[in-house]
């Protein structure tokens, strides 16, 4: 309905509104100037031309109200029981337009309206919506019981008085709505499961790289290492004169090939694609690491501490003109083979090499190496020294296969730092006590400041020849991968990939024949000179 301009409110006729109660959605027209207002047992409100003269049954209190005819609108006076008009108790009152009026203790509630007679009487969504508000706000019930029986009958307005075209509407309306709530629920449980699922993933990792940690050097390792010394630097120290006095042969292949035989130290983390944040540890205002329930360290993707790191050491020998080296592909890309980290990364994130360096022997040199090629047939990987750096003395690669019963040398770094911290001495292992200096990175670079940095090698009897792999007895452990195998020539015949756990003293190498193809496969030229027999 439409409300009066204000201007002539003779142009507008007046109507009551029901808007609870039996009569609720309809409207009755106050067509005399003097009404009767009656309210029925049952609460139906009945509105009547007012009799000349009294009756006998305005005293049986059905009588509860009388509307006069006031200029353009209407004076009410309260007869036989309470009335409320906007929530107010009346005796008497002038009706405005959009009055509510409340008759009776348990109502109904009715709104007064003047209603513009030449406007279109069409009633609208809107209109049912204020006679909601409106009984909502006038109505003296307990708000819980308002606040249903509005909508209760908002609902069944709606339904009974808007058009069919407003209804298929307002019903595509809410199936639409309930799609998209449906969808965005689903959408909202998986990306609560992947997060829950990522979660326990990074706790995973965080717990690997606590474990890892754990098995680091630290003050108590180098303690311990250091009331063992003299047993472990006379079985360590010892190897290589042994060694030596087996025959000039050996002593020679060993001292000539042991520049060429790096140190490699490295380490790896991971990281978004997308953003390109990388998983870090979190530390706290004072800058130290936090740790979660578990005590693993908490780690967030761009966090606010150094990155996750996986080190790692292993050990490579240089070829050509002496900036490509060779190892074993898990050194290169060790995530690929990492069991302590397989499966512990939550899904979408990438790994990649943080850093990677060579130490050559009696150098104080620290390389950059980069990643050249790795092979898709077996165990092999091709590094090159990054532009400025230094090369190394190449080794020659053997053209043929090793004989059977043969002799082998196998040179590496077995153990990594530790087996160098036990041949340095126990003079230098106070120090590092003393000066603290006991991380990965800062072990080797005291290692090579003071020239200790050397291969070990072991010497071996060739157990079996196949077309994949040299089987020999030659002493060697982790960190040894990626060591040359060398023949009483000191050409390389095979380089060392694996330890054979069933077999006490047998190890694995990846025969020449495979370096041949990948360094063919690379694009890279070998000395002539030293590859020619």
């Amino acid at each position: 309905m439409q409300k009066p301009s204000g201007k002539d409110t003779n142009a507008a006729v007046a109507v009551l509104e029901h808007l609870s109660g039996p009569s609720m959605g309809t409207d009755t027209l106050l067509y005399s100037d003097q009404l009767d207002v009656r309210l029925e047992p049952d609460r139906l409100l009945t509105v009547e031309p007012s009799p000349a003269a009294p009756q006998e049954n305005e005293a049986n209190g059905r009588l509860i109200a009388r509307l006069a005819r006031a200029g353009g609108t209407f004076r009410m006076e309260a007869v036989n029981g309470p009335v409320w008009v906007n929530g107010r108790l009346v005796e008497v009152a002038e009706l405005h337009d959009a009055d509510i009026i409340e008759f009776g203790e348990k109502g109904p509630l009715s709104r007064f309206r003047l209603i513009d007679v030449s406007a279109h009487p069409r009633r609208y969504f809107s209109d049912i919506c204020d006679d909601c508000w409106d009984y909502v706000r006038t109505s003296r019930r307990p708000a819980p019981r308002r606040v249903a029986n509005a909508v209760g009958r908002g609902v069944a307005r709606v339904a009974s008085e808007t058009t069919v075209l407003f209804r298929t509407g307002i019903v595509f309306a809410l199936i639409l709505l309930g799609y998209i709530t449906y969808q965005q629920y689903s959408i909202n449980q998986m990306q609560q499961a992947a997060l829950t699922a990522s979660r326990g993933q990074i706790e995973n990792y965080a717990q690997t790289l606590a474990r890892i940690r754990q098995e680091a050097l630290t003050p108590s390792d180098l303690a311990q290492l250091k009331e063992t010394f003299a047993r472990d630097l006379s079985e360590s120290a010892g190897r290589l004169e042994v060694l030596e006095r087996r025959s000039v042969s050996t002593e020679t292949v060993i001292r000539n090939s042991a520049s060429s035989v790096v140190f490699l130290q490295g380490a790896y983390g991971y990281r978004d694609p997308s953003s390109g944040h990388i998983m870090r540890l979190v530390v706290g205002p004072d800058g130290k690491q936090l740790v979660g329930p578990t005590g693993a360290p908490l780690l967030r993707l761009g966090g606010n501490g150094p990155p996750a790191e996986r080190n790692y050491t292993g050990t490579g020998f240089a070829i050509s003109d002496g900036s490509v080296l060779v190892t074993n592909r898990h050194v290169a890309v060790p995530w690929k083979s990492d069991d302590s980290t397989s499966g512990a990364l939550p899904n979408g994130l990438e790994p990649f090499l943080i850093k990677l360096i060579a130490y050559a022997p009696d150098s104080r040199d620290t390389r950059l190496v980069e990643l050249l090629k790795v092979s898709g047939d077996t165990d092999l990987a091709l590094l090159r020294l990054a532009s400025g750096e230094q090369p190394l003395v190449p080794l020659r690669i053997a053209k043929g296969p090793a004989a059977q019963g043969g002799t082998v040398i196998v040179m590496g770094y077995p153990t990594g730092l530790r087996s160098m911290l036990a041949r340095a001495g126990p003079s230098f292992v106070e120090e590092l006590q003393r000066s603290k200096a006991t991380g990965f990175w800062d072990v080797a670079k005291r290692l090579a400041e003071m020239n200790m940095i050397k291969p070990l090698a072991s010497l071996g009897i060739v157990a079996q020849v196949t077309a994949n792999f040299l089987v020999y007895d030659a002493a060697t452990t982790h960190g040894g991968s990626g060591g040359p195998v060398l023949n009483s020539q000191g050409e390389v015949v095979a380089v060392n990939a694996a330890i054979l756990k069933d077999y006490d003293g047998s190890n694995l190498g990846v025969p020449a024949k495979w370096l041949h193809k990948l360094i063919a496969e690379a694009g890279i030229q070998l000395n002539a000179q030293l590859n020619t027999q």
